[in-house]
């Protein structure tokens, strides 16, 4: 019974990649007829290499590293096959790789674990969450040029001084979009999903060990803004004389009175509506931005509103139940609407949500289970956000409740 194997190591170059006269250099390990190539990274000058010799024939400075880098890996390789030979362990092409290139195989990047969660988990996240991911990545790619001059790095060498390094750099970087240095909040969610990342080569056992094991991410809890019930009466009730205006108003109260986000809003179509278990006219659909399902009774004012645009021109081109127009042209115009109402606060179209939840909602009795149901909130913590706000719930509560005891004490 044959008990030996054959083992040999063959340098070739890559001739059909060439360019500009170079071309890659590749080993060929062979056992027993098995045959596995191995990306050296290095690029020979096609007109010096001697197939037969399997090294370059010039004399210059160039040539002679390359030789020698190669004499090198020959010893590497078979070092590696002697190895596995005195460990008693299986001599394959496959385990001579590995054994070259490290315990764990190949060595994987950054850039290798963020391109393997964007091609297999972007399908299961909205694109405003993908995009967020790609933020991220460019960030990460912004550090490791700017820190250690490269253009990727090795998960092998990430530890904690890494993260602590990456928090530093994103503290003292400017947002893109508002032109200031990033928030707390905004370095969290950075980091978070780069810990998702190592959390994810970790499970898939790229790497050995987490350097995240040992960083806290806390986001600070952020007061929700919302307008007052005299400022949305404002907006509610002024005459615009401008039909861009008006039409922008509309959208912003039907989301005042149904907690719809933008994004959700003007994708609504007739579909969307439908008669619910009360008899009278919802609207059934699910938020783009985490997929659950978000079933709203309309308020009398809500309907109003969709009536009014039943058959206007521009809902019929897009097929939706309200006027479509750009999130950046929605946000401009609520600014010149509240210059004409006299309010001074920040308006976006974020704040119709808010407003829903507390001004409306929860200032009015509404159980704040039922609230959230409305909003699509994944859990009621987040929901609960809104209440801590409403101080004028809380006092009318506690009056309700001194009235109360007041007519017990009477009736005793």
């Amino acid at each position: 019974m044959r008990t030996t194997s054959t083992f040999s190591v063959l340098f070739w170059v890559y001739e059909q990649r060439a360019k500009n006269g170079e071309a890659p250099v590749y080993a060929r390990i062979s056992i027993d007829n098995k045959k596995l190539n191995i990306s050296l990274k290095r690029k020979v000058i096609l007109s010096l290499w001697d197939s037969r010799a399997q090294r370059l024939t010039g004399t210059d400075a160039f040539s002679l590293e390359l030789n020698e880098f190669l004499d090198q890996e020959y010893s590497r390789l078979f070092q590696c096959y002697q190895e596995l030979r005195i460990e008693g362990k299986l001599r394959t092409v496959e385990n001579i790789k590995k054994k070259y290139f490290g315990e764990e195989g190949k060595l994987y990047s950054l850039e290798d674990i963020f391109e393997y969660h964007n091609t297999t988990c972007f399908s299961k996240l909205s694109p405003n969450t993908s995009r967020l991911y790609i933020t991220s990545q460019n960030y990460v790619r912004r550090f490791i040029k700017k820190e250690y001059n490269r253009t990727d790095y090795y998960l092998q060498e990430l530890d904690y001084s890494f993260v602590i390094r990456f928090d530093n750099f994103l503290r003292l970087t400017k947002s893109n979009t508002h032109k200031r240095n990033l928030q707390h909040n905004a370095v969290m969610k950075h980091i978070q999903r780069l810990k998702k990342m190592v959390s994810l080569a970790h499970r898939l056992e790229w790497i050995n060990k987490n350097p995240f094991l040992n960083f806290k991410s806390t986001l600070e809890p952020r007061e929700r803004t919302f307008l007052s019930a005299e400022n949305f009466k404002k907006i509610e009730k002024i005459d615009l004389k401008s039909n861009r205006l008006s039409r922008v108003r509309d959208l912003f109260i039907f989301s005042c009175y149904t907690g719809i986000s933008y994004g959700d809003l003007v994708l609504l179509k007739s579909d969307n509506l439908t008669i619910g278990v009360n008899g009278k006219l919802w609207i059934v659909t699910r938020r783009m931005k985490n997929g659950n399902s978000v079933k709203v009774p309309l308020l009398k004012k809500a309907i109003t509103i969709l009536d009014k645009y039943k058959n206007d021109i521009a809902c019929e081109i897009t097929q939706t139940l309200l006027p479509k127009i750009s999130n950046q042209k929605v946000n401009q115009y609520l600014k010149e609407i509240a210059e004409l109402c006299e309010i001074s606060q920040d308006v976006t179209f974020h704040l119709a949500r808010h407003t829903f939840a507390t001004t409306v909602a929860l200032s009015n009795g509404m159980p704040i289970e039922t609230v959230s149901k409305i909003l699509g909130h994944k859990k009621l913590s987040t929901t609960q956000i809104y209440a801590k706000v409403v101080e004028r719930k809380l006092g009318d509560d506690m009056d309700y409740l001194e009235l109360k005891i007041e007519r017990v004490e009477a009736k005793n």
